[in-house]
């Protein structure tokens, strides 16, 4: 079963945008990431999903488990 994830990604044009996973809809457009990682986290909790963060090369800077972790080890 695939893990449903948020991501902030950076904008082409300009700002950030948080999407989620496999879909190319905006959810939110910001100005600076620090606002894109806020609201995204926000979503994130509330849907219990796997957050993602983006550097602006695209790359994964960072990853945090908001919902049903796979891993069975406790801890």
């Amino acid at each position: 079963m695939a893990r449903e994830e948020h991501h902030v990604v950076p904008d082409p044009d300009e700002g950030w945008n948080v999407k989620k996973g496999g879909d190319p809809t905006v959810i939110i457009h910001t100005e600076t990431k620090e606002e894109a990682i806020q609201k995204g986290r926000e979503i994130s909790i509330r849907e219990k999903t796997e957050f993602i963060i983006h550097g602006k090369d695209g790359k994964i800077q960072e990853s945090d488990s908001h919902g049903h972790d796979p891993e069975s080890t406790p801890g």
